[in-house]
């Protein structure tokens, strides 16, 4: 395999599993990218830009990264907050207030960020022209009474997330969440990522593809548990329903879908991006830029949620916006926070580590939320760490 990029003295191990993922557990184009301490440490890409193409991979190539988008799409409401554009413990319904209704009135918009607002799925799915349009998916939210009482549990909102956060940013400031990404957070941070992909960036995406891990990966090869299995497979359960919130599942290399603001599942950059913008999330970055205060640092790794998730049928801890370290979503340690991706992308900060880390793919697996290629290279990382 031909991988390209740098690698900082001591951190090896981790192009030592980078190259494993496409000699061992089928990866097809990738890219991995570290920043420690505000500096970049590990950049490299490899394979092809189309998971069933031959067109390498360059520097500049991007890629749909599904879920790991909500851990960008977090900083929005996070740095509104920040700025006290937003107020966390306030009523939904005080900015929004469409949304009172049903039950509804009561629920918080920390309970939305930690997954605990009872509305992960809806009783008629969007179709992706409805889910993209801006409008349809904020009235279907508004009109959906909630599944379970607002801020008692918790269940991952896969698809519900977009419209919930978006129209939740347009109330309390006007703006989009993607054009609230692309001025306050991508454009000083000079990163390479975007929900709402613009015309003139869409040359440099790649198509993803669903792929089988080979059988060379032998024992890497798991099954999820029975009662796991069970309610993905039924149409009827509240999982299969989560994320059939958009109903057919869209095309992700539409560059209609590309083009839509989902701030749940459809954000499209690079594994470098990703990297520096957890980097800019725990401290300043090489050009002296950061995103958070010391305090929203802290508020992004708090844990909000835990215990059985009525949605993924596994335990799981979320802070608003955050997936936080457990079994079901390993990152480096107990004090990370970040988000993976459906089939394969990863991102996450460490606080304590110094760590920004981001890993996509264009080949999706079955993962959910533990993807074995990722999960390698964050014991890779964790191996450098222990040896520095």
């Amino acid at each position: 395999m031909d991988v390209r990029g740098t690698v900082a003295e001591g951190f090896e191990p981790v192009r030592d599993a980078f190259v494993r993922n496409f000699e061992v557990l089928g990866d097809r184009g990738a890219a991995v990218a570290v920043y420690r301490d505000g500096r970049k440490v590990v950049d490299l890409w490899g394979g092809t830009r189309d998971a069933e193409g031959t067109e390498p991979w360059t520097e500049g190539t991007a890629q749909i990264v599904r879920s790991a988008t909500k851990g960008v799409a977090a900083a929005v409401p996070l740095l509104l907050h920040q700025r006290g554009l937003l107020d966390l413990d306030a009523p939904v319904g005080s900015y929004w207030p469409e949304f009172k209704t049903g039950g509804k009135e009561r629920i918080l918009v920390r309970d939305v960020l930690a997954h605990r607002a009872g509305i992960p799925a809806l009783d008629r799915g969007l179709s992706a022209a409805e889910a993209a349009d801006g409008v349809s998916g904020a009235r279907a939210v508004a009109a959906q009474q909630p599944f379970w009482e607002p801020g008692t549990e918790h269940g991952y909102h896969a698809q519900t997330y977009s419209w919930l956060l978006s129209e939740l940013v347009l109330r309390a400031t006007g703006r989009t969440v993607g054009s609230v990404l692309a001025e306050e957070i991508a454009e000083p941070l000079g990163l390479e990522f975007w929900i709402g992909l613009p015309e003139t960036e869409a040359h440099r995406v790649g198509r993803v593809a669903p792929v089988e891990p080979p059988e060379s990966a032998g024992m890497l090869r798991t099954r999820p548990r029975r009662n796991v299995s069970e309610a993905y497979a039924d149409p009827d359960s509240l999982t299969r329903r989560a994320f059939a919130a958009i109903a057919p599942l869209p095309d992700e290399n539409d560059p209609a879908y590309r083009a839509a603001e989902l701030p749940a599942s459809n954000g499209i950059g690079t594994a470098r991006a990703l990297a520096r913008f957890y980097g800019a999330t725990i401290g300043v970055v090489e050009d002296g830029a950061r995103i958070f205060t010391p305090a929203t640092t802290e508020l992004a790794g708090r844990e909000h949620s835990a215990g059985p998730d009525r949605v993924l049928v596994v335990n799981t801890r979320f802070g608003p916006g955050y997936m936080l370290h457990g079994p079901a979503s390993p990152l480096l340690s107990p004090a990370s926070f970040g988000h993976p991706g459906r089939g394969g992308s990863l991102a996450f900060a460490d606080p304590e580590a110094g760590i920004g880390f981001g890993y996509v793919t264009n080949a999706l697996a079955k993962s959910v939320t533990a993807d074995p290629r990722a999960q390698a290279l964050v014991r890779a990382l964790k191996s450098a760490l222990s040896t520095r």
